[in-house]
């Protein structure tokens, strides 16, 4: 269909301010929506909205809110030792990475020994080169794109990067040096990295201004999918993993009603769209709507990273869908008026309905 009208709230998507409260970071609803519940029942139906006094009738229904406090899971750790003909462990353990993750050897060992310092220098930190892979992937892409190394203002490398143990001159381009400047800014007050807590109050120290929540989510997106993939490196060329790099690169576009993204001419997606183009540029056709999507796959127990999660009454309808990224999150499109972002999957009071697996 014609995507709809794009209204003024759903070209400027809102995104959560990083507050905690009772361990939750509120992702804000648009004031029209509040009374309603967080998503109208049909909302992702590509078909004709009901009229406003109609809809002021719908009964309300529970789904994802919030985003939970999270830091990503711990993955495959560097490795160390003496070098041998294939050269050192840790080149080795770069080498054997960079593909499946589509991280350049130099990047990797970079991010590597910024764990490895940091281990040294702060342990009770418990930095892992994840976090500042999935940096180094939401400031330059790993070197690709142009920009400042990890993101560092020239105020965090005066602080944290001119003096370094085992480099002589050390230098923003230079990839180590730049991993463990930025690895001390992280850790700079943050406490233990594997909390969430700690993870996400030392990602807003890292990255502050108007654009910290998308910086934020992206570098805990990209994270938690190279953990997965450092322990499993065969998933890299699946259908599954594809469909989630492609949703991880649509975060902060606006939810749009209907909306099946740039390609198809519309400026974002709504939850199912969302779902359909990312598994469509995987090479996998799915239905348009969560409800025909829940109906048509497998269902899982335990979802895995590239499974569909969904919310609503089987029995009834099924309203919305997500796609699970691991370690209880999904990226999904919400509602009117927020950016496609990173939700918690499972909280108590939601209507969540069960997982399913795309071929």
């Amino acid at each position: 269909m014609t995507p709809p009208e794009i209204s003024a709230e759903a070209a400027n998507p809102s995104w959560g301010r990083g507050v905690l409260y009772r361990g939750l970071v509120a992702l804000p609803l648009v004031a029209g929506l509040v009374t309603a519940g967080w998503i109208v029942a049909d909302r992702d139906e590509p078909s004709a909205p009901a009229p406003v006094a109609a809809a002021a009738t719908e009964p309300a229904v529970s789904g994802p809110s919030v985003l939970e406090a999270s830091a990503p899971l711990r993955a495959q750790e560097p490795v160390q030792g003496a070098a041998s003909s294939g050269g050192s462990p840790l080149q080795q353990w770069a080498d054997s990475l960079a593909g499946p993750l589509d991280i350049p050897a130099t990047a990797l060992l970079g991010y590597a020994n910024g764990e490895l310092a940091l281990r040294a220098e702060d342990p009770g930190c418990h930095l892992s080169w994840v976090t500042l892979a999935g940096i180094g992937e939401a400031g330059t892409d790993h070197g690709r794109r142009e920009g400042t190394p990890m993101g560092l203002t020239t105020a965090q490398w005066k602080k944290y990067g001119t003096k370094i143990s085992g480099i002589t001159k050390p230098a923003l381009t230079d990839p180590s040096s730049s991993a463990v400047a930025a690895g001390r800014a992280l850790c700079a007050g943050a406490g233990n990295l594997t909390a969430g807590n700690g993870w996400w109050k030392a990602m807003a120290g890292y990255h502050s201004g108007s654009g910290m929540e998308l910086f934020r989510q992206r570098v805990l997106g990209y994270a938690q999918l190279y953990a997965t993939l450092s322990l499993d490196k065969d998933k890299a060329a699946t259908p599954a993993v594809r469909a989630t790099r492609f949703a991880l690169g649509q975060l902060g576009l606006p939810y749009v009603w209907g909306g099946n993204g740039p390609d198809a001419g519309a400026a974002g997606f709504d939850c199912s769209g969302l779902t359909k183009a990312s598994y469509e540029s995987a090479g996998v056709s799915l239905p348009r709507t969560a409800d025909s999507q829940f109906r048509s796959l497998p269902p899982v127990t335990e979802p895995q990273l590239g499974d569909l999660v969904f919310y609503g009454n089987p029995a009834v309808h099924i309203h919305h869908v997500g796609l699970y990224v691991g370690n209880g999150l999904m990226i999904n499109a919400p509602t009117e008026g927020q950016a496609v972002q990173i939700h918690t999957v499972h909280i108590p009071g939601d209507d969540y309905a069960g997982a399913g697996h795309p071929a």
